[in-house]
């Protein structure tokens, strides 16, 4: 029986070690991540973003994760990453994904909480209308991440602390919401800057002192963090962290280099072939590092 992300982040959680988040944009990624998941025996969640889902369509992508799923025998999930309003999250949730992330941490306190709020409560109704055993996870996210996704700066970039998320302001914001998930910022980036991301071990240990443990704690902006600094958060008590610049820029990379290799070859899927394979030993190696392999 395959495991829900509830139980796949609290297991986590007690063992000290995270379940990771990988973005999609298309078939070829998708098969990469599942191809690495199930190699590695991994849980995974697959994240789209509303750029991506639009380019993907929303029962689509449902579909592609069931797919997979059902054929591989693994815990795989899928997650509206970063949505911007209640009216796209509501949309996700009623297409069928398996997780919310609603993301108005550009909002003011009260916006932010009011939302996220609503759909909490909307993603627990959907399950009672289904009249079935479901749980939809939600995520909220509390704190300013000052770059952008997927995006390889030149410069170094300096993260102002007051930007930071306020230890007591997460607490009440989690009590206030019930989110399933908690996505906190501190001084991770989103995209990979010149500089490597300085994180505040010392926050991370505040937030998941006071947050109840089974609310995951989530990482964002995991692209561009050292080894080290990953495996320090982990024990620290982060059990769930996204990757999606450095999974793009192993995808482009091999893009080019296929197109270049075979220039007269017409058929898509001997070109993508390479792609495929460069995505999963890139989320491959994301697997091993935050511990996730042999846990299905």
């Amino acid at each position: 029986m395959v495991m829900s992300l509830h139980s796949t982040l609290i297991r986590a959680a007690k063992e000290k070690w995270a379940v990771p988040h990988f973005n999609v944009g298309d078939f070829e990624q998708f098969r990469g991540v599942c191809e690495a998941a199930a190699k590695l025996r991994a849980p995974v969640m697959i994240g789209t973003s509303e750029g991506e889902r639009d380019f993907l369509g929303l029962p689509q992508s449902v579909a592609l994760v069931k797919a997979f799923r059902d054929q591989l025998h693994l815990p795989i999930f899928l997650n509206a990453d970063h949505t911007r309003s209640v009216r796209a999250a509501k949309a996700a949730i009623d297409a069928g994904y398996d997780s919310i992330h609603i993301d108005l941490s550009r909002e003011p306190w009260n916006t932010n909480l009011k939302g996220t709020r609503e759909i909490v409560r909307y993603a627990r109704e959907k399950c009672k209308r289904k009249n079935v055993k479901c749980k939809i996870s939600v995520e909220g996210e509390l704190g300013y991440i000052v770059t952008e996704s997927s995006k390889v700066y030149k410069k170094k970039i300096l993260v102002d602390p007051s930007t930071f998320t306020k230890p007591e302001e997460a607490k009440k914001f989690v009590r206030l919401t019930g989110v399933d998930r908690f996505a906190p910022a501190v001084g991770n980036l989103h995209g990979i800057a010149a500089n490597k991301p300085k994180l505040d071990f010392v926050l991370i240990k505040k937030l998941r002192g006071i947050i109840p443990m089974n609310v995951a704690l989530v990482l964002h902006g995991g692209s561009g963090n050292s080894p080290a600094a990953f495996k320090k958060a982990i024990k620290l008590g982060i059990n769930n962290i996204h990757i999606s610049t450095e999974l793009r820029i192993a995808y482009v990379k091999s893009e080019h280099a296929s197109l270049h290799r075979q220039k007269n070859e017409l058929a898509p899927y001997k070109l993508a072939a390479p792609v495929v394979e460069a995505v999963r030993k890139k989320a491959e190696y994301f697997i091993r590092l935050f511990g996730a392999y042999n846990k299905a």
